[in-house]
């Protein structure tokens, strides 16, 4: 599985939840729109992708994933990884 692949299976499963009216590809669909939580990180979402990935999200690359679509936010976690190993 590549890991585009991996990052849309768990949009998949956490975007389900909620009733969007298309398929954006955008991280916020795993959460409600409506309602947003005031607090993402930490949430469902970002802990299956900090498991499948081996990284720990930090609060700002949080918000700022939030609004990505899921081929930025992968770059974003590829980013993170290499922190994470310096």
């Amino acid at each position: 599985m590549s890991p585009y692949e991996k990052l849309e299976a768990i949009y998949n499963k956490h975007r389900r939840k909620y009733k969007v009216s298309r398929d954006y590809k955008k991280m916020c669909c795993m959460w409600s729109t409506f309602n947003p939580p005031d607090f993402i990180e930490g949430t469902a979402p970002f802990q299956d992708i900090e498991k499948a990935f081996g990284i720990t999200i930090q609060d700002e690359d949080a918000f700022e994933m939030y609004d990505m679509n899921l081929e930025d936010a992968l770059k974003l976690i590829e980013k993170i990884q290499k922190r994470s190993k310096n």
